[in-house]
């Protein structure tokens, strides 16, 4: 039977083989995969490399490795993300719309106040990003003041797709390295790191794609080792950077008030909002561009975009606030968990490390699945959390929704449920387990 370092090493290289497998799918010059053949054979091989990671997940899990694994990890990944860092994004286009909005502060134009299409952007135009902005005839930007920031001033450094990717690589490098200093602070192998280096859907959601979820993970990862080290204020500082990079990772943080120490952290999360807000307010109520109009894009209104409620609607015909009841539901059940995070004394024989992360996690895992987004890399995040509280069903909604690349059947329920049918089981098993020892 072969050692756990010669399977982990032998599950990297099967791991790096389908990666670069996968990129010989993409037809050059395309900006997607190529076709509709090439499509779903990308995302097979995908979910190959996501069952690959699985098993890697396990080795790291079960079994004692010598130090020396960590660099192997480490080297890989970073081997990874070099190779996808080279290739254009074709998975998707929301990397040309960062780079468009650094044109245009380098410009001295508040972002938030046309759409690209605008007339009053003309000069601006150039064939390398104007022509593949998504929504650029009706869209201004979604992108919060902190996401809006970062764009500029990788703008003003390169003021290209390939310079903006790797920013954001950049970004994950903190989020890693904020990553080991947790392991160590929890007592924990830091080959742990793997959970989040090697999972697929980070990998080309940063790396290839570039998306700006890698900079809410790396200020997330900052506010995590803050809050580890007893810096609240600092921490609640940086979490608000996070949450107006993308404004999804404010779910965790009740996580962060645990045990009462909820002003400092507040007060310094509010003033970091004001100031980063501050300069776009020539756009009014535009500051919050896009974004009232994306969820009913997205089906949220109807119902539609929920897997669940798509799920019913096949049984049945939906009432016509049946978004609005299944709203207040998560909302409640959330507000629930929030206290109960909040308010429940951290056990004593458990790293505080690690409780701040599961936390985390539990809260950032159970926001995601109930929103349910059919875009892949809103998932990505959730492999932060788990390197050092690991979750089953976390770890299986950090990696999984590669499949969301493609949907055969277009809609919302079955192919879907690929993804959170088995989250559901292990998160229900989990729950078992924990009031059985409880």
């Amino acid at each position: 039977m072969a050692s756990p370092r010669i399977a982990l090493t032998l599950l990297g290289a099967v791991l790096t083989a389908l990666t670069l497998g996968a990129l010989t799918l993409h037809v050059p010059g395309a900006d997607t995969v190529g076709s509709p053949l090439r499509a779903n054979l990308f995302v097979g091989v995908l979910a190959v490399s996501a069952g690959v990671y699985l098993l890697a997940v396990r080795v790291v899990l079960r079994h004692d490795l010598p130090a020396s694994a960590t660099g192997l990890v480490l080297a890989l990944a970073v081997l990874l993300r070099l190779a996808l860092l080279l290739q254009p994004p074709f998975l998707s286009s929301d990397i040309y719309r960062y780079v468009w909005d650094g044109q245009v502060q380098g410009a001295g134009i508040n972002p938030y106040l046309y759409v690209p299409a605008d007339p009053a952007l003309t000069a601006l135009r150039d064939p390398a990003v104007f022509p593949l902005i998504n929504r650029a005839d009706y869209a201004r930007t979604i992108y919060p003041p902190a996401a809006q920031a970062f764009f500029a001033v990788v703008g003003r450094v390169s003021a290209s797709v390939t310079g903006m990717k790797a920013a954001m690589l950049l970004c994950e490098g903190v989020a890693l390295l904020c990553l080991l200093a947790l392991l160590a602070r929890a007592g924990l192998p830091r080959v742990r790191i793997l959970i989040y280096a090697w999972n697929p859907l980070v990998l080309w959601s940063f790396a290839l794609d570039g998306h700006v979820d890698a900079l809410a993970v790396g200020l997330l990862a900052l506010a995590l080792l803050a809050r580890a080290r007893h810096r609240d204020g600092l921490a609640g500082a940086i979490l608000a950077g996070a949450v107006l990079v993308k404004f999804l990772p404010v779910v965790v943080a009740p996580a962060f008030v645990r045990g009462g120490r909820l002003w400092r952290p507040a007060l310094a999360g509010l003033a970091v909002i004001v100031a980063l807000y501050a300069p776009y307010l020539s756009a009014g109520a535009g500051v919050l561009g896009f974004l009232p109009a994306y969820g009913s894009e997205e089906g949220f209104d109807t119902g539609q975009g929920f897997w669940l409620l798509a799920g019913l609607s096949h049984l049945v015909t939906l009432p016509s606030v049946a978004a609005r009841i299944y709203a207040l539901a998560v909302a409640a059940c959330f507000a629930a968990l929030s206290l109960w995070v909040a308010m429940r004394r951290a056990p004593k024989d458990v790293p505080e490390a690690v409780v701040l992360c599961r936390d985390a996690g539990l809260l950032a895992a159970l926001a995601t699945a109930a929103a349910n987004p059919h875009y892949a890399w809103y998932y990505a995040w959730l492999a932060l959390p788990a390197c050092v509280a690991p979750s089953p069903a976390v770890i299986w909604l950090s990696a999984a929704p590669v499949l969301f690349y493609v949907d055969p059947f277009n809609e919302r329920f079955v192919w879907p449920g690929l993804v959170f049918g088995p989250a559901l089981v292990l998160a229900l098993r989990a729950l078992v387990r924990w009031k059985r020892a409880s």
